[in-house]
């Protein structure tokens, strides 16, 4: 990496005591923020105050003792002296890195953040725009460095300021390429410019990234978060971010992302955690599932809910409400006057029932302080506890559970042709009611699915707790109804949605991002695609673009700048043992191997290569050399070198056969699913296979 130009080389040494000079201010900064904390325990003030700054440095103490060790800084930016170009950095020299450093908070930094506003020109400046920057350096480090400055390997200075285009970057094209085992890594120091607006983009504009495989939309997604963090402290703190992935392994391997990056404490869930009222101990048929995640069934579950809504009760027509010796009387036709304009206003149901409390008190106030005055806040919380009002509450907006509302609708007919009519077809109807129905919804066997229907009704009778901003990850596979199980939880925030519509493998999957976004309540966003790779090869991305072609879906070919990648498409008698020899060639290379199979196949491709005398790992052990898993958990995973075996029984497995054909309308997802499995590869790709290709 290190050029022959004597002058870089004494550079390279210099950039050494640079880096030297830092981590020995990173670690007084690590020793003062413990400092801070003893300090912060004398300083007197009020127990609410000396608990709120005790927290907040104790915090703060802690976020610095966890940053990952690593190198410093990866680039250097040097600003011409014309402040007509330059500004107020005109001259200045800084170093780019994962987080500030500084000797002292009121001197100027040793290293600025990648998200500080001066860091943009690293991503953005080019010699035919160069926004001030007279050299962009970069810093090449070795593989799994923690930070010595020895591992200080090479820089590369690109002159913009002469106006000349540089050519490729060794040290960036090496990073991006380099193999990988183990978790995800940041991408600070190689986003590009489309990249970069994406992450920098404001706190309250949401956004959809349809990215093609190898584009860096999960990187992105993460990034933008920690931006948002830096940038945005207080408010995103205030609201909550979240981060939404698959399953519990695609959270696994990007956990490390954010803390590299300086940002702990974010929350990193999926959505079945976050609507887990109860654990999932049933399971749906297909036809049943499609129907539960139909934007359709919320219609159902709202009539079902506002159906125990009795503006006629048995009881009496007027209220006599007791005050003291005396009654106030409200009349029948006042009540139902109550009832139905809290109906019209369609509030969540809670608040509905507590309305018309609060109605019926007011009507009794108002006649109280004609006759004696003014009332105190006694005497109408006495009025609001009075127990004929709480019984007609009772009788006309009852309190419900959003249990009793679903399995009665899962278990009565009656009901359900009800709240369906018009809604749901018969056959529906009949797909969704349990067939065996439990004695009450406290031993009911709750699916997946049913999870997604309580939801829906705890988000009508009250409005769940939200996020400032939430970052969703393969957005593409989300039901309708999960997305308004998100919405819901972002309706006062913004969202980054992150996908790729020919990677959808579930029935539900999106083939337009205008429906999901809907589905979220996020139509104004603005949708940009990501459409060049540069994880994946292009003799990779070539043959998944002929499985492109086949799919149901909108979405642009994808391109690869990278010209390196291998493909082998290997015929044979015997899948299993060419299997075998695959990855005893793939691990004559560094970096991680995935075999991937049908998930029907994935024990006999197991047992093959453990009899093999291969050392495998599952899906969830992030560091092995060689991975074996099925089809339907590659997605969101990568690997230097994959084995995609039998490539026919990855795209015929009815596992996840889409919607259309649950209805006989149109072909499975399965071709979507081998698409997935061609495009973890980022180096090197051995498709084995005795059947035909599908994509042939």
């Amino acid at each position: 990496m290190t050029s022959p130009d004597p002058a870089l080389a004494t550079s390279l040494t210099q950039e050494r005591v640079y880096h030297d000079t830092c981590r020995a201010a990173l670690a007084a900064m690590v020793e003062g923020a413990q400092e801070h904390v003893v300090a912060g325990e004398d300083v007197s003030a009020s127990g609410a105050d000396a608990e709120v700054l005790g927290y907040r440095l104790r915090s703060r103490a802690k976020e610095m003792r966890e940053l990952p060790e690593g190198p410093l800084f990866f680039g250097r930016l040097d600003f011409g002296r014309d402040r007509a170009t330059a500004g107020d950095h005109a001259g200045q020299s800084y170093h780019v890195g994962r987080r500030r450093i500084t000797e002292h908070p009121s001197a100027p930094p040793l290293v600025v953040d990648w998200r500080a506003p001066v860091s943009r020109a690293f991503y953005q400046a080019s010699a035919r725009d160069p926004q001030g920057v007279r050299v962009r350096r970069r810093f090449g480090w070795a593989p799994g460095s923690r930070g010595d400055s020895a591992d200080l390997t090479g820089l590369e200075d690109e002159h913009l300021a002469e106006g000349r285009p540089h050519e490729e970057s060794r040290i960036l094209a090496g990073e991006i390429e380099r193999p990988r085992v183990g978790p995800m890594r940041d991408i600070a120091a190689t986003i590009q410019p489309e990249q970069d607006d994406l992450v920098r983009a404001d706190l309250t504009v949401s956004v959809c990234v349809q990215g093609a495989p190898g584009t860096g939309k999960t990187a992105v997604g993460l990034h933008r978060a920690a931006y948002l963090l830096y940038t945005f402290p207080q408010r995103v703190q205030r609201g909550g971010l979240l981060i939404l992935g698959p399953n519990r392994t695609f959270l696994s391997y990007i956990s490390e992302v954010l803390p590299a990056l300086g940002e702990t404490g974010v929350r990193q869930s999926t959505i079945g955690d976050e609507i887990g009222r109860h654990p999932v101990r049933g399971e749906d048929d297909e036809a049943a599932a499609v129907v539960k995640h139909d934007a359709r069934t919320a219609e159902v579950l709202r009539r079902a809910l506002y159906a125990r809504v009795n503006p006629n009760p048995d009881v009496a027509n007027d209220l006599a409400v007791p005050d003291g010796s005396y009654r106030w009387r409200v009349p029948g036709d006042v009540l139902a006057r109550i009832v139905a304009g809290v109906r019209a206003e369609e509030p969540p149901y809670a608040v509905g029932r507590e309305r018309v409390r609060t109605r019926i008190v007011r009507y009794v106030r108002e006649r109280a302080e004609r006759r004696a005055g003014p009332q105190t806040n006694a005497w109408v919380q006495k009025i609001s506890r009075a127990r004929p009002v709480g019984a007609y509450v009772d009788a006309v907006w009852p309190k419900v559970r959003p249990e009793e509302v679903v399995a009665e609708l899962l278990t009565d007919p009656g009901a359900l042709a009800a709240a369906a009519d018009g809604v749901l077809d018969a056959d529906e109807q009949k797909a969704v009611l349990w067939a065996r129905p439990p004695r009450s919804w406290k031993s009911a066997r709750w699916s997946a699915a049913d999870l997604v229907l309580l939801d829906e009704v705890a988000g009508l009778v009250e409005h769940p707790e939200g996020y400032g901003h939430l970052v969703i990850d393969e957005a593409q596979d989300l039901s309708p109804m999960e997305c308004r199980a998100i919405g819901r939880r972002a309706a006062f925030g913004s969202v980054t949605v992150l996908g790729d519509l020919a990677q959808g493998t579930t029935p539900w999957a999106a083939r337009e991002w205008s429906e999901l976004l809907g589905h979220l309540g996020k139509p104004e966003a603005v949708v940009v695609p990501l459409t060049t790779g540069f994880r994946v090869p292009e003799v990779v991305v070539e043959l998944a673009n002929r499985v492109l072609a086949r799919l149901d879906v909108g979405v642009p070919a994808a391109r690869s700048l990278r010209r390196d990648g291998e493909l082998r498409v290997l015929r044979t008698d015997d899948v299993l043992g060419e299997a075998v020899a695959a990855v005893r060639r793939a691990l004559a290379y560094e970096g991680s191997v995935g075999v991937v199979a049908a998930d029907s196949e994935f024990v006999r491709v197991w047992e093959a290569l453990r009899g093999a005398g291969v050392e495998v790992a599952g899906v969830d052990q992030l560091g092995a050399r060689v991975t074996v898993l099925g089809a339907g958990v590659a997605k969101g995973l990568e690997y230097d070198h994959v084995v995609a075996v039998e490539p026919a029984a990855i795209a015929e497995a009815s596992a996840e056969a889409s919607e259309g054909e649950v209805r006989g309308r149109g072909p499975g997802r399965g071709l979507h699913r081998l698409y997935v499995v061609l495009t973890r590869a980022v180096s090197r790709l051995d498709v084995v296979h005795a059947r035909p290709l599908p994509f042939e």
